[in-house]
């Protein structure tokens, strides 16, 4: 295993889908070339929340893995996550990732039986992670969905010992506390991911110098002007472009979130990924047309052109 730090604005990518809810693979080429069109993006993260997951089969998984890898063609950074419900679909997710040439895997802790000790989170990881020996692993925390709120920082130091290539974690929170104790551990030796683009200002203050993200896939200038403004100390200009995201993700919170609104998002921005599986209900032309009315008074457009 010999990687570079992860670095920049990481999208997480939609999975784009027919009226029936059945993948459209096809869009994903296009998808891709639109990223890389847009240069502000390292790479990208998928199969995760956005990507719907765990609405899909893992033969679904694999082929949409497929298609990302042979799209970016090495051009971005490929990070697979293979989380779940049952470690055994997870350990098959990695072998597969590694397989085809992925980067890096990431795997949320289990949401349903979900694990009680840091103890238990790491025996379910460790073999997912050895399936892919040669793949740095990263923890994908996310507590507002997985419901699993054990202290990070003590999993990163205690997961070491038993998951050699365990290099960092997914940090979806805002507890900037825990946060700063993931980025000081072992005297910095784990990669701290953020994960909520609205407050992205916050995690680079504290030494995060990499973020995945849903909104990455349609207005990343926006928060590559955070990202250099806050490596220039330019606080003014990094908080005026912090407000123009947040202007925009208050418009994605009344359209159902990161998820459904952000597919919305990404029709107007070009990229047609169709509806959401069900339980996520679809979206209407009325509803669409009303999204770009109010679209039409933040920098959404400007930064999409």
């Amino acid at each position: 295993m010999d990687k570079q730090l992860l670095t920049g604005l990481i999208a997480a990518p939609f999975t784009p889908m027919h009226e029936d809810g059945s993948l459209n693979l096809q869009v994903i080429k296009p998808y891709a070339e639109f990223l890389i069109s847009r240069k502000c993006v390292t790479g990208i993260f998928i199969c995760g929340t956005t990507g719907e997951s765990v609405s899909l089969t893992t033969e679904e998984r694999k082929a949409i893995a497929e298609k990302w890898v042979e799209s970016v063609g090495g051009k971005l950074e490929v990070i697979v996550h293979v989380g779940g419900m049952s470690q055994v679909q997870c350990s098959e997710l990695a072998v597969h990732a590694q397989a085809i040439g992925a980067d890096r895997i990431a795997a949320m802790a289990p949401c349903f039986f979900k694990p009680e000790s840091v103890d238990d989170l790491i025996h379910f990881f460790k073999p997912i992670a050895a399936s892919a020996p040669k793949l740095p692993f990263y923890y994908y925390n996310m507590p507002s969905i997985t419901g699993v709120s054990l202290p990070v920082h003590t999993f990163l130091s205690e997961g070491k010992k038993q998951i050699p290539n365990l290099v960092g974690v997914k940090f979806t929170h805002n507890n900037l506390m825990e946060m700063q104790q993931c980025i000081h551990v072992d005297n910095g030796a784990f990669e701290v991911l953020h994960g909520f683009d609205e407050i992205l200002i916050t995690g680079l203050s504290v030494g995060a110098k990499a973020a995945v993200g849903s909104t990455y896939n349609y207005v990343p200038g926006i928060y590559k002007e955070v990202m250099d403004a806050m490596e220039k100390g330019d606080l003014d200009t990094a908080r005026e472009m912090q407000w123009k995201s947040v202007e925009i993700i208050d418009i994605l919170i009344k359209h159902g979130g990161g998820v459904r609104g952000g597919k919305i998002f990404m029709k107007l921005a070009g990229i047609d990924c169709g509806p959401c599986r069900l339980p996520i209900a679809p979206c209407s032309e009325r509803e669409l047309e009303e999204t770009r009315e109010e679209l039409s008074h933040t920098d959404f457009f400007k930064y999409i052109n």
